[in-house]
C-alpha cells in the first residue's frame, strides 16, 4: 500500500530527515497506551492544570514502573504466561500491566524493576500482518523539496 506523506521541516530534504520522521511514528504506541490504551487519561475530564500536571506525573511513573516490569517479566522467561502470542505480541507496558493484575488478582509475585533496556532484545509483532508490515518498512521513492520564503 502506497502512502503519501507531507513533511513540513525546516530540515534540509534529506532521506536522513525523512527516516527521522519516519521514527517518530515508532513511538506512536507510547502515547496512544498513555492516552487511551491504558491509562484513558482523557476520560479524567480534569480541565484544572495543576491537576492534570500531577495526573500526568503519576501516569509517566506508571507507565515507568509497568514497563520495567514487563521487561522483567520478559527476562525471566515468564511473558508466555501474560501474553498469548507464540513470540511476544505486546508491549512491555501491556506486559507489564498484565503482570502487575496477576499480583494483586492471583497471589504472582511482584518482579525487581530493571532498568530500561538500551536495546529491545526481540521487537514485538502481535500478528502476521504487522511483522510483515514492519518488513516492508518505509521507503522512499520520491522527494519533493519546495522552499516556502517568509
Amino acid at each position: 500500500m502506497s502512502e503519501h506523506w507531507a513533511v513540513i521541516t525546516d530540515e534540509a530534504p534529506t532521506l536522513k530527515t525523512l527516516h527521522e520522521y519516519a521514527l517518530r511514528f515508532c513511538v506512536e504506541e507510547l502515547f496512544l497506551n498513555s492516552k487511551s490504551g491504558a491509562f484513558e487519561l482523557e476520560d479524567s475530564r480534569i480541565r484544572n492544570p495543576k491537576s492534570l500536571e500531577r495526573l500526568y506525573l503519576i501516569a509517566a511513573l506508571a507507565l515507568l514502573y509497568s514497563t520495567t516490569q514487563g521487561m522483567a517479566v520478559q527476562i525471566a522467561g515468564l511473558r508466555s504466561i501474560v501474553d498469548p502470542h507464540w513470540n511476544r505480541g505486546l508491549s512491555y507496558l501491556k506486559i507489564g500491566l498484565r503482570w502487575l493484575r496477576g499480583v494483586i488478582n492471583k497471589g504472582r509475585i511482584l518482579l525487581a524493576p530493571i532498568p530500561l533496556l538500551s536495546q529491545d532484545p526481540k521487537s514485538c509483532f502481535a500478528s502476521n500482518k504487522a511483522r510483515q508490515d514492519y518488513d516492508r518498512r518505509i521507503c522512499f521513492s520520491r522527494i519533493y523539496s519546495f522552499k516556502c520564503w517568509v
